[in-house]
């Protein structure tokens, strides 16, 4: 679970999120809060798949 919560790049995305929350709350509503949205979910789930992968490499390289 540490490696989760401490990866640079998962921490970027969830600040991004924080970023976009706030547009959305301020902003205005149109396709591009959506693509914004899409974007954001995309980059985290890329984010938490490299860890995923980094974490199954290093456990076939102690075998």
């Amino acid at each position: 679970m540490r490696k989760y919560l401490f990866n640079g790049s998962l921490l970027g995305a969830v600040a991004g999120g924080w970023s976009i929350f706030q547009t959305t709350k301020q902003g205005p509503r149109d396709w591009r809060l959506i693509l914004m949205w899409i974007s954001w979910g995309l980059t985290v789930a890329i984010a938490v798949g490299t860890i995923a992968k980094q974490a199954q490499d290093s456990y076939e390289l102690e075998k």
